[in-house]
């Protein structure tokens, strides 16, 4: 796609490549940006698929990948061939037509790279430009495909791999150049964007989002001069032996109109502001948008949602570009709808705040004062007391929306976000130390189990959901809505038929009218959606494709999801007016039976595992070993019936490459027997449960 460029240092070539790719990216026929459109709004102006004609939308087939671990993105069509990354950074060509595997590209994550990821191994997609496919691998290198035949162009690696650094978000190609992120805040990483040479991988620009340490100096890069000036005096404290945090893992977004790139920063690291920055300072640029000079990587201006950050609310959703009419008059906005329940207009000529309304229940802020741009905050939501009891937060650390993207429709002017409804409870820890490659989060408590009655459980399970909210922007409310009894559901795409598509976690695909919300036509797919839809052109035909399958943070670290069993392998669907092909059948797997030891633990082992539980396993494998079914439910594991087993995974690492790392760098022998003496305790509490024995 795009120009053809005979060598490297060819700018006239490449600037014809650029040119092309802008004018591909507004034809509704292909989806050659993740955003759908440079703009981001995820709106395809195709109509042959629409409120009337949608009841015969069919499946025309569906492939079947090869890992059921977080399926989370979003495919890429242009000519005929859908490009899709899924789990673990694995690439597939597949042909629109027939569903034929064209080719597959296998980085070779290595499996112990796993236990860097803070949610999972999803990779959310690629970028095309001139014939090349250009995606970030999870273990932090960034690759061009050649599209024709998917083998190597290039590969460069983009972060120190000897520290907590991932890549899950899709790269964005800006002017010739391929821009990429990172994650691993909750893990100690510092955050920064790289811009790097589209045909050659020579890197062009970085920008750290926070600064280092004073000691060592600038860092030789375009962040060098605002850190200095603005970000510094925000930060206090030894800040950065904790990293700092403010990693750009998802959201990046070029302007096209204002030649602006715009990347949306992460949480803080350790989450605690009290621990990360001795309570002081608004901590720049955390939880921010950051408008950059797309040649050069220089800071233009920011915005920053929620100084000194101490929820994990990052700034890193979706960035939506459109021009909305307000007060008579014509306005460039940029819209956002972060963790914190807070939808953003943002002036994007100026970085300037325009309005800020919360989309779902908030209890931390009273609302943004409009003259400031900054939030009232309920002054109990920062979790600083001497007396330590938890802060219940609305919204909690899974956000009011993550990152399944939202859309916007400029014929309905409604954005259209995959709310969740999620609460947390953050205090203040008796005493912290840093644990070099793990989870330092700052907080008192954050694996601690779900009830262990039924009816209990039961009512702490009724405060989850999620919520389809169509929003108006300029109004600043909700036009319609449409609940889901669990968070997590999937991304959005709306379409000029007046349809917004949607999937859930039950496996339900929905398209809703957009103008008034009303369910027009549903699929259940066999498999949970996250991922959002697209749709493109095809021979005259429109096709409608999204991927399925669950995991990611939601998935891995609460106790309240609603299947045990071991998940199935993700898959691209792909429907059409009059698709005639049945929906596979997809197996619901039942879970094996909880598997307590023989042996008997102490009451005083139990309850040092218990704790060590929750400071190193429950990330993966849940609040007290309950597990999704994405990773092991440790309670129904073969391994648990024996110390020696146990410890040849635990400390021996006989299971890295498959995500379980050696833990003897953090737990003894004896810790390890703890762990497994408290997994015992919930399986026999499982057993019970499920009608087992009960001796």
């Amino acid at each position: 796609m795009g120009g053809c460029s005979n060598s490297p240092t060819d700018g006239e070539a490449d600037g014809k490549a650029w040119a092309t790719l802008l004018t591909e990216s507004k034809d509704p026929k292909d989806w050659v940006t993740y955003g759908g459109t440079f703009d981001e709004q995820r709106f395809s102006q195709l109509t042959q698929v629409n409120d009337k004609t949608v009841p015969e939308l069919g499946l025309q087939w569906s492939y079947e990948f090869d890992t059921n671990r977080a399926q989370e993105a979003t495919p890429l069509e242009y000519q005929g061939v859908l490009y899709v990354t899924t789990a673990w950074s694995k690439v597939y060509a597949i042909e629109v037509k027939t569903g034929k595997l064209l080719w597959h590209y296998d980085p070779q994550v290595p499996g112990e790279f796993g236990a860097k990821g803070c949610c999972d191994v999803g990779n959310r997609g690629a970028a095309l430009y001139d014939g090349k496919l250009y995606f970030g691998a999870f273990d932090g290198r960034l690759i061009a495909l050649d599209i024709k035949t998917g083998k190597p162009v290039w590969s460069v690696v983009t972060v120190d791999q000897t520290k907590t650094y991932t890549i899950t978000g899709a790269p964005r190609i800006v002017k010739g150049r391929v821009v990429i992120g990172n994650g691993g805040a909750e893990l100690g990483a510092r955050g920064y964007v790289t811009a790097y040479d589209a045909q050659t991988g020579k890197q062009a620009w970085r920008f750290y989002t926070v600064p280092g340490n004073p000691a060592d100096g600038p860092d030789n890069a375009a962040s060098d001069d605002v850190l200095a000036a603005k970000a510094g005096k925000t930060w206090s404290g030894e800040y950065w032996k904790t990293g700092g945090g403010g990693t750009v893992w998802d959201s990046i977004v070029y302007d096209e109109e204002l030649d602006q790139l715009y990347i949306g920063v992460g949480n803080g690291s350790p989450w605690n502001h009290k621990i990360r920055s001795e309570g002081k300072g608004d901590n720049l640029f955390l939880a921010s948008i950051v408008a950059l000079d797309p040649d050069t990587g220089k800071y233009r201006w920011h915005y920053q949602g929620v100084p000194g950050e101490t929820w994990d609310y990052t700034h890193t959703q979706q960035m939506t570009l459109a021009t909305l009419v307000m007060d008579g008059q014509p306005r460039k906005v940029l819209m956002q709808a972060p963790k914190s329940g807070f939808f953003f207009l943002i002036d994007r000529t100026t970085g300037k705040f325009i309005s800020a309304k919360n989309f779902v229940d908030v209890n931390w802020a009273t609302g943004y004062d409009p003259k400031t741009g900054r939030p009232i905050e309920t002054p109990e939501a920062r979790y600083v007391d001497k007396d330590r009891k938890d802060r219940v937060v609305i919204p909690g650390a899974l956000g009011a929306h993550n990152w399944q993207p939202m859309a916007f429709s400029p014929k309905t002017g409604f954005a259209y976000i995959p709310a969740n409804r999620a609460l947390f409870g953050y205090s203040d820890p008796a005493s912290f130390k840093v644990s070099p490659g793990r989870w330092n989060l700052g907080l008192g408590n954050p694996g601690a189990a779900p009830p262990d009655d039924r009816a209990a459980f039961a009512a702490a399970r009724k405060m989850l959901g999620g919520r389809l909210i169509a929003w108006d922007p300029i109004r600043q409310k909700e036009a319609w809505g449409f609940d889901y009894p669990e968070p997590w559901n999937g991304g959005v795409l709306t379409t000029a038929g007046n349809l917004v598509f949607q999937g859930d976690t039950k496996g339900n695909l929905r398209a809703f009218a957009a103008d008034s919300g009303k369910v027009l036509w549903k699929k259940n797919l066999g498999i949970a959606i996250m991922a959002a839809p697209v749709s493109f052109e095809h021979e005259g035909e429109q096709y409608v494709a999204v991927v399925g399958g669950y995991g990611g943070a939601y998935a891995l670290t609460s106790a309240f999801n609603d299947n045990p069993g071991p998940r199935p392998n993700g898959r691209l669907f792909v429907f059409k007016i009059g698709g005639k092909t049945e929906l596979p059948k997809i197996a619901k797997l039942a879970p094996a039976p909880a598997n307590p030891p023989k042996e008997s633990f102490t009451v005083e082992q139990i309850a040092r595992g218990d704790q060590l539980f929750a400071r190193e396993c429950w990330v993966c494998h849940g609040p007290g070993a309950v597990s999704s079914g994405v990773v092991p439910d440790l309670r129904r594991s073969g391994t648990l019936a024996s110390a020696e087993v146990w410890n040849s995974v635990v400390i021996g690492g006989m299971l890295k490459d498959r995500g379980m790392i050696s833990f003897s760098p953090y737990l003894s022998n004896t810790e390890a027997e703890d762990i497994r003496a408290y997994v015992a305790h919930r399986a026999k509490l499982l057993q019970q449960q499920e009608g087992g024995s009960k001796k």
